[in-house]
């Protein structure tokens, strides 16, 4: 058996049944009786509730349920929303306060649910929202990215949430007294929310006994775990499925208010009750993303040798936290705060402070586009102060080949790279040496021309462990049960073609089932570029276990050694052959039941390190502020691939969500706490139109710490594209006398940025 995937190609296997409206989306499994459910949420940013009315809105017609905070504490529903906290540096762990499923006595956060209506019909339950008085009390808004403001719990004085560092302060602070020069860098990343195409939904229905609980999610077994807790269920009473989901990008991950509350009501009335989140009310609501400013300070020798790295970041929690959220800006950014570097020592300290606005928590990327952006961004202005090459200074300070394995000041120990060789690729198939010649052309048209370029490493997160089950079915197929949960990526595609070219069982026999509680033990779900790689990990060693199995049973039952190879039993020296399908009908007729199913459980021997370097350039028009992607290019290490086309996509895909943040994604809200960018009318989104033909180029160096030299690369693409996409744009700036940008790049900002240099 071979021990990684033959790069092979081909067309997904979803995309018919997408293509042709055939997907079965959360929406389209609702039993026909299901009732519906809206939520009121609070108007306003912060406020004290003096009282809810609900009883005008439950003598309306078709109303079957209305349930406020009050109403869940009568029922014994009390828990808070599940969320970790983390080791704080003041002694023991980050503030944790009380996150009500329904708010009840006080309102955090515009678009927080206060109560739950269900109905026979949704005109009818939006009809009862508004019957509904709510009457409250406002309360200081505090939206201050810094300690201090209104207070919004007790339990965090000064709405100081977290304070927590990692790395050597003493060695850094040596460092920077030896050092020949200093780049300082504040960076600021604005809040952007998920959008995904699929909002937010959900289906409770109560059944003998059973809650069932469908979501569109990115796995099933924490919202199961959370549910029972919640409702004081055994956990075999709570059934969890997800069907396929339009898109999630770690947004979809948590366990939210909603799924309590719908759980609980369901229960209550012993109905199926569907809700599907409106556009306004899934960016009112959803958890925000990014949203921290940093200032990085960068050591260099006389040489241009890096020395040390310090980093200080304030992040916004929101108004409560959520299931990551202390963890995005702290553990996860630690995980690449020195990239591709030889940097001996760094030291990070993080400030989290809760403010009157949505929670926020991971997205695509999760912490490590962050961090890499603002060293990125540091590196170039490094280089823009010292008269260097940005692609000179970055390759002198790579980590060497031969320095593998290598562990960072932060405790990764990185496996595998080849940065420069990347870094020296991009160069080439970008022609970094023809673009003096464009920014002329570019000139004669009046536009300004800006080259950027970042090197990003990623660490893929998650569960380190995965599970894979197979079993043979009675017409000759088969089932591979996963414990990932594809939204949109092509996850059936390429577990069905390795299977397939592991055991040569045709791939249209290949039924992939993910995504349901009763049906898989345990998984890991989907996040952090961990799927393809630890489930084809446990995939390949589940079937090395099977191959196993059913040699040995072939040669008791027919008293010759068969080997396995091309997808065929042989026996040497005979002309006995069995494919695996036929086999298994083998032992089904001897009543060997055991070998029609096999179970296994991997777990990896560390992370992966997805790595490359981006390398684009943009126009921008003085007159009007407006910025054009010209070109763009990725050159990436992901290993070995196993399906390039759909690892291609992820790079673009990753990309132009990247581009959108970059260029003109921004959830605005005003001093109040209200929703500036509230609908697609004022929260911009790219179009195919904004975005050129994305090139792409693997160069793959395979990891050691997997069988099957994989990394992953769902969010490569927007990892590296926020620095590439800001750098050059303050090279194109630069000879106005620009020397600051940040995110959003919008024309408003760029205009703005050059009439003050101007000025």
């Amino acid at each position: 058996m071979q021990a990684f995937g033959k790069s092979q190609g081909g067309t997904r296997r979803e995309d018919m049944r997408f293509l042709t409206g055939q997907g079965r989306y959360l929406a389209d499994i609702a039993p026909a009786n299901a009732l519906h459910g809206v939520f009121l949420r609070a108007p306003v940013a912060h406020a004290r509730i003096t009282a809810i009315d609900v009883e005008d809105a439950r003598a309306l017609p078709g109303i079957r349920a209305i349930l406020t905070g009050a109403d869940l504490i009568a029922m014994g529903v009390t828990a808070s929303v599940y969320a970790i906290t983390l080791p704080d540096t003041r002694g023991g762990k980050g503030a944790a306060p009380h996150r009500p499923i329904l708010a009840h006595d006080v309102m955090r956060h515009v678009g927080e649910p206060v109560a739950l209506v269900v109905a026979e019909t949704r005109e009818q339950a939006l009809d009862a929202l508004d019957a509904i008085t709510l009457d409250y009390d406002e309360l200081p808004v505090s939206l201050a990215l810094s300690p201090g403001g209104a207070e919004i719990h007790h339990e965090a004085p000064g709405n100081l949430a977290l304070d927590w560092r990692l790395g050597d302060a003493d060695a850094v602070a040596d460092a920077f007294a030896r050092a020949a020069h200093i780049t300082t860098l504040d960076v600021r990343q604005n809040r952007v929310t998920a959008a995904s195409i699929e909002p937010r939904a959900a289906m409770a229905e109560w059944d003998n006994g059973r809650l069932h609980m469908a979501f569109n999610g990115q796995g099933v077994w924490r919202l199961k775990t959370e549910l029972a807790k919640a409702l004081s269920l055994d956990p075999d009473a709570v059934h969890v499925t997800t069907p396929d989901v339009g898109g999630g990008f770690g947004m979809k991950v948590m366990v939210y208010p909603e799924h309590y509350a719908l759980a609980a009501a369901a229960r209550a009335i012993d109905a199926p009750i569907l809700w599907v989140a409106e556009r306004g009310e899934s960016i009112a609501s959803d958890n925000g993303a990014r949203d921290l400013t940093s200032t990085a300070e960068l050591a260099l020798d006389a040489d241009h040798k890096i020395i040390g790295y310090r980093v200080r970041s304030t992040t916004n929690l929101g108004a409560y936290n959520s299931q990551f959220g202390q963890n995005i800006q702290t553990v996860l950014f630690s995980k690449v705060l020195t990239g591709v570097y030889d940097i001996p020592v760094a030291d990070l300290h993080v400030q989290a402070v809760y403010t009157n606005t949505t929670p926020v928590d991971a997205y695509r990327g999760a912490g490590r586009p962050e961090a890499v952006t603002l060293l990125e961004r540091t590196l170039d202005m490094a280089a823009r102060e010292l008269g260097v090459s940005p692609f000179d200074l970055r390759a002198r300070n790579m980590i060497a080949p031969g320095s593998f394995p290598y562990k960072t000041p932060m405790g990764e120990t990185i496996d595998v790279g080849d940065f420069a060789r990347l870094l020296q690729r991009a160069a080439e198939l970008g022609d970094a040496a023809g673009f003096a010649a464009r920014r002329a052309a570019s000139a004669e048209k009046g536009l300004l021309r800006g080259m950027g370029l970042a090197y990003y490493v990623e660490a893929i997160l998650g569960d380190t462990s995965e599970n894979a089950a197979l079993e043979f079915t009675d017409d000759g197929g088969v089932r591979l049960f996963v414990g990932t949960q594809s939204n949109g990526q092509g996850h059936e595609t390429v577990y069905a073609r390795y299977l397939a070219e592991l055991t040569g069982i045709d791939e249209d026999r290949i039924e992939i089932v993910q995504g349901d509680s009763d049906r898989i033990a345990q998984g890991g779900g989907t996040g952090g570029s961990r799927s393809v790689t630890v489930q084809s990990t446990a995939t390949y060693q589940m079937t090395r276990q099977m191959v196993a199995g059913f040699a040995e049973f072939l040669t008791r039952h027919t008293g010759a050694p068969f080997d396995f190879e091309s997808g065929i039993f042989a026996a040497s020296g005979t002309n006995q052959r069995f494919t695996l399908i036929e086999a298994a009908e083998l032992a089904r007729q001897a009543g060997e039941e055991a070998l029609l199913r096999h179970d296994a459980r991997i777990t990896l021997d560390d992370r992966c390190y997805p790595n490359g370097a981006h390398l684009c350039e943009v126009e921008i028009d003085p007159e009007t502020g407006a910025l054009r992607l010209d070109r763009y290019l990725a050159v990436d290490d992901f290993g070995n691939l196993m399906h390039p086309m759909l690892a291609e996509g992820q790079v673009h895909g990753g990309i132009a969500q990247g581009f959108g943040q970059a260029v003109m994604e921004n959830l605005a809200l005003d001093a109040d706490g209200q929703i500036l960018s509230g609908s697609f009318m004022d929260y911009a989104l790219p179009r195919a139109t904004d975005l050129p033909m994305i090139g792409f180029e693997s160069v793959p160096v395979p990891s050691k710490n997997n069988p099957l030299g994989m990394k992953g690369c769902g969010e490569a693409g927007t990892v590296g594209a926020l620095a590439a996409l800001s750098n050059a744009a303050l090279d194109a700036l630069w000879e106005r006398g620009v020397r600051h940008v940040d995110m959003p790049l919008t024309p408003v900002r760029v205009w703005g940025w050059l009439q003050e240099a101007g000025a």
